[in-house]
């Protein structure tokens, strides 16, 4: 996937809580392909099938990418 866009969580930005730890924060993008999101969370031990991931992301980011989406 080639174009991602950013619509919940990223980065934190400076004076505000880095909850984080390291200013990288999980992420919510949308992509090209209609009613597919992409998540960039925390690493989750879990057996998965080749070329898939589990990861963990605050449920607040996504009600923020529903909301960036205009699903709320």
């Amino acid at each position: 996937m080639d174009e991602l866009r950013m619509i919940a969580g990223g980065p934190c930005r400076s004076g505000e809580d880095d909850k984080c730890g390291n200013g990288d924060c999980p992420t919510v993008y949308a992509t090209p392909e209609p009613g597919m999101l992409a998540i960039q969370g925390y690493d989750v031990a879990h057996p998965t099938p080749e070329g898939e991931s589990v990861v963990l992301i605050p449920e607040g980011i996504l009600k923020e990418a529903a909301r960036g989406r205009g699903w709320l």
